[in-house]
């Protein structure tokens, strides 16, 4: 053993000093940092490890041993974040009501997995998965973590929290004979003290933020995809009891009440949002509320609702009815002045079709730039991170991607990505 450490320890010391500190050098033929509205022309971006160490206008000299990625035909960004997933599942009609009698955690974990990858792949560097089944993403984002899966950064809720019949209560459209009891456990609960017990309940379990379904919705086997569904005194102690434990509160919602309520009691995000009017953007705008819009997903149901059959026949009106509103309600939001952070909803839609939010986004009134910021700095922000990721900057970690094109005057080029770093680490070239 003392030999063989000597002659490590010989041949390092006689290997030049570059291959020891060894890095990669970027050549982008232009970049959209994160930071500015407009693309830097021809940049270079170093990187040491994981980390980004420097970034410096036009195309460096390469030192002796550091390996250079040519990305003079396309455009650089930084590695893109949707903050509505559920990377567990995917949409496919009626079939899909039936996964919960008979797949089993394994299979909702396997599936996870994939689609996990194929969000790595369309360039999504992070995401927050706003609920799954049986705290699989949790086990996935640990896998992923340690490397031994392929897949986004994940920031994951574990298992959506509601009231009974509400839009997440896993027991919805069962008959009795089969129908669990389901509790705070499962995400079910009623009052105050199983409130907070919930919230405690995804700490325990390794939940990074916490998600409520504040009203009715779409997909859900329940009549109204926008009543109320909590409480104040249930959505102040959710809220307070997240705070504890260092957790923020994202808020499905698609009516006002429910989102009034949720806003009132100090959450993060309200996603989907889809009957907010100038009253509920006003109080986001008080309380410094983000808004997670998921067109995608609501464009979506509004396609399948028009196909006999796709959906059971008690989800149909909702689908038909909330889907088409959501694109005109985000336009208004922006134009309003609301906080916004990209999110999809992916699991409705297809998984790896993420980048079609951004030409939904443009066409209802954003610009670009804008639209591009709040998948990278804006969503960084939100859930605390900005330090680390959402830019392009030196000393942040290294997660950036590339496009052909200008994506300023194409948004559509983000439905095609050709180059994926994630920390440091290349996927896709």
């Amino acid at each position: 053993m003392k030999n063989l450490l000597k002659s490590v320890t010989l041949c390092l010391a006689v290997l030049p000093v570059g291959l020891l500190n060894a890095a990669t050098v970027i050549h982008a033929g232009n970049a959209f940092t994160g930071t500015s509205d407009s693309l830097t022309g021809p940049l270079s971006i170093v990187i040491e490890g994981d980390t980004i160490s420097r970034v410096e206008r036009g195309h460096i000299s390469i030192a002796s041993g550091d390996t250079l990625v040519d990305l003079t035909d396309a455009t650089v960004l930084p590695g893109l974040m949707d903050m509505h997933v559920h990377l567990s599942s995917q949409q496919s009609g009626t079939s899909s009501y039936l996964k919960r009698f008979t797949q089993n955690e394994a299979d909702y974990a396997l599936a996870a997995a994939d689609f996990a990858n194929k969000t790595l792949l369309a360039g999504f560097t992070t995401v927050r998965n706003l609920g799954d089944s049986y705290n699989e993403t949790v086990a996935l984002r640990n896998a992923i973590n340690k490397g031994i899966a392929t897949g986004p950064r994940i920031y994951t809720a574990a298992k959506s929290i509601a009231t009974t019949g509400g839009h997440a209560d896993p027991s919805n459209g069962m008959a009795k004979l089969i129908r669990p009891h389901v509790g705070p456990e499962e995400g079910v609960v009623n009052g105050v003290a199983q409130a907070r017990e919930a919230v405690r309940q995804r700490y325990k379990d390794g939940a990074d933020v916490i998600k409520i379904t504040a009203t009715g919705g779409v997909l859900s086997v329940a009549k109204s995809g926008q009543n109320p569904q909590f409480m104040t005194d249930e959505l102040d102690a959710i809220v307070a009891t997240a705070k504890d434990y260092g957790m923020t509160v994202a808020v499905h919602a698609h009516g006002k009440e429910g989102m009034i309520r949720a806003i009132k009691a100090g959450v993060t995000s309200i996603e989907h949002g889809t009957y907010m009017d100038a009253e509920v953007m006003d109080l986001m705008k008080e309380y410094g509320t983000y808004y997670v819009p998921t067109i995608l997903a609501g464009n979506f149901v509004a396609q399948k609702a028009k196909i006999d059959g796709y959906f059971p026949e008690i989800v149909r009106p909702k689908a038909a009815a909330i889907g088409p509103l959501i694109q005109a309600t985000f336009g208004k939001a922006y134009k309003a002045g609301v906080k916004i952070a990209f999110g999809t909803d992916s699991g409705v839609s297809a998984h790896g079709d993420n980048g079609q939010e951004f030409a939904l986004m443009v066409e209802a009134g954003m610009p670009p730039a804008k639209a591009l910021q709040s998948a990278t700095i804006d969503a960084a922000t939100m859930i605390g991170i900005s330090d680390e990721l959402g830019s392009l900057e030196a000393g942040k970690l290294a997660d950036i991607i590339a496009v052909k094109g200008d994506p300023l005057s194409n948004i559509s080029v983000l439905e095609k990505v050709d180059f994926v770093m994630k920390s440091g680490k290349i996927y896709k070239q």
